[in-house]
């Protein structure tokens, strides 16, 4: 029963994380003047156009793999109009990182909530940290399950921000180095990548081959922010 309790928790949290993520690429879109996941209703925070737009990503793989192997692996996507990312880098580059900006914003909430926590007395700091538990109570059962939610919350996006931010194709990070590039050396790298469908998969190989050693040390550090006087290695 425990581990169908946490099997749901990180569904749903997955759940609204990509949603927040894929509305923030719309909102940004919008914005910067791209109409396209405006018009598939993608700007808001209801889950039910993203899920009808990815609904094998979205729910089915995320809710079979968190009750397989405890916590969830799917995708999402915002449509957006790729003449307008041709016509303008920049804002497509920050249509980008927007998606991951909002993860970062779940994972700052869930990091000041802890910290406020900690401070009240309810959540402290465990001996070992693992992704999912970073928190602990005895305070009560709700402040329990509280500190749990936290810590998937903590966990899940920090995943999904740092994941996104790789530079491989089609990751948000992709699209984000284009702000360190001219407008000639941009096109010309936009040209490559979209006339280059097996990039797509080559870049998923890679990135997800290297995360492994880039998460790690990056969770560490982040969780070593939220309390003070403590140090995980």
């Amino acid at each position: 029963m425990e581990h169908v309790v946490d099997a749901i928790t990180y569904f749903v949290v997955f759940l609204f994380s990509t949603t927040l993520h894929e509305a923030a690429h719309a909102w940004a879109a919008l914005r910067g003047g791209d109409l396209t996941a405006y018009k598939g209703g993608q700007v808001t925070l209801d889950p039910r156009p993203h899920i009808k737009r990815e609904p094998f990503g979205m729910v089915v793989l995320p809710l079979v793999s968190a009750l397989a192997t405890g916590w969830p692996m799917g995708y999402a996507s915002a449509p957006y109009n790729p003449d307008w990312a041709r016509r303008y880098p920049r804002r497509a580059a920050l249509m980008a990182l927007a998606g991951p900006g909002a993860n970062l914003l779940l994972v700052i909430v869930a990091a000041l909530a802890l910290r406020v926590g900690e401070g009240a007395g309810v959540f402290w700091a465990p001996e070992r940290i693992h992704f999912g538990f970073i928190a602990s109570s005895h305070a009560s059962v709700t402040w329990e399950a509280m500190a749990r939610l936290l810590s998937v919350v903590f966990s899940l996006n920090l995943l999904l921000f740092a994941f996104n931010l790789l530079p491989f194709f089609p990751l948000d990070g992709s699209a984000a180095i284009t702000l360190l590039m001219n407008r000639a050396t941009t096109k010309r790298y936009q040209e490559f990548l979209w006339s280059t469908p097996m990039l797509g998969w080559i870049g998923l190989l890679v990135a997800w081959k290297l995360f492994d050693f880039v998460f790690g040390p990056v969770f560490t550090a982040a969780v070593n922010l939220i309390y003070s006087g403590v140090s995980y290695s």
